[in-house]
């Protein structure tokens, strides 16, 4: 990661808030350019991953199983210890545990890709993420805050997300055959290699901006969420370490581990906290707060991942 393109990230951020801040009218406009531009982002990135490489990584079972059991089993764990520590107010509690037990299945990819780790693998984790996710988050509400906070999870509230995974992912596999056997389809090839970092620019002028009034709104509760955040983002990265250096993992697997579990799937368990009801607002804030915060925890981790939390051997 070239120290132009993490100032890219940078600006992107600070423009986005302040526009966000003086213009509240363009949050509405923004926030329906987010799936496009992620459909857009997730595009350029699979078009850089063979579909053979995929297939190959679906293999490495001890990958998956360490993924599988930290995103599901430790990190819960984690998130259950830190919110307890919180303020004991139901909606704060709420809203952290939404947006915190549910790993990423959109931008986690590009990240993984931008910070050295293996793109294969994260494609082939996602579909494995996002199902379980579904299964086990109605769950872990009532294991870790009681049946007051059980919820269920509703497709039309989870049709962006999968159409912007899918929708992108399958359109590369259609056309990966003209974009590596004809000489025009691997120029287009390598020209959208060079997309996803003003992509993801895009992608994360258009969050900030959209969300910053919303954030502004819960700004009393900044410090604790911000608090939180950061020390689950530690913890994550944390764990990848050990995780990594335990069960042996390769460098790029150990990198991918560390942005499954560092990023968290704010786009998808929004809607379901917008449709609490009233007298739950908080949450839905906390949510927004959360992927502002995961911003910046993540133009950060693009350095320190690939070089200390797993750096080459």
């Amino acid at each position: 990661m070239q120290r132009h393109q993490v100032w890219a990230y940078v600006v992107a951020t600070v423009l986005g808030v302040a526009l966000g801040a003086r213009r509240p009218a363009v949050a509405d406009v923004l926030e329906v350019a987010v799936w496009p531009a992620l459909a857009a982002l997730l595009l350029a990135t699979f078009t850089q991953t063979p579909l053979a490489a995929i297939r190959a990584a679906m293999r490495d079972r001890r990958f998956f199983v360490t993924a599988l059991v930290a995103n599901f089993v430790l990190l819960p764990m984690l998130v259950w210890a830190l919110v307890g520590l919180v303020p004991a107010d139901d909606a704060l509690r709420l809203g952290l545990l939404l947006v915190l037990l549910v790993p990423c299945t959109d931008w986690f990819i590009t990240f993984t890709q931008l910070g050295r780790g293996d793109t294969a693998r994260a494609v082939a984790l996602t579909p494995m993420n996002l199902v379980l996710q579904l299964v086990l988050l109605p769950v872990y509400l009532w294991l870790l805050a009681g049946p007051q906070f059980s919820i269920s999870v509703r497709v039309q509230d989870l049709w962006p997300a999968l159409v912007v995974v899918l929708g992108p992912l399958l359109l590369a596999i259609s056309a990966e055959p003209l974009l590596r056997r004809q000489p025009a389809g691997e120029r287009v090839r390598a020209g959208l290699g060079h997309a996803p970092v003003p992509l993801l620019a895009a992608v994360i002028f258009a969050v900030a901006a959209s969300n910053a009034e919303t954030a502004w709104q819960a700004r009393t509760f900044l410090p604790v969420v911000l608090a939180v955040v950061t020390a689950f983002l530690v913890g994550a990265l944390l764990l990848a370490k050990v995780s990594t250096a335990v069960v042996g993992l390769s460098a790029p697997a150990g990198r991918t581990l560390a942005f499954t579990l560092a990023t968290r799937n704010s786009f998808v368990v929004l809607p379901v906290a917008l449709a609490l009801p009233a007298g739950w607002e908080l949450a839905a804030l906390v949510v927004v707060m959360q992927s502002l915060v995961e911003l910046l925890g993540m133009i950060i981790c693009l350095r320190v991942v690939p070089r200390w939390v797993v750096p080459d051997r």
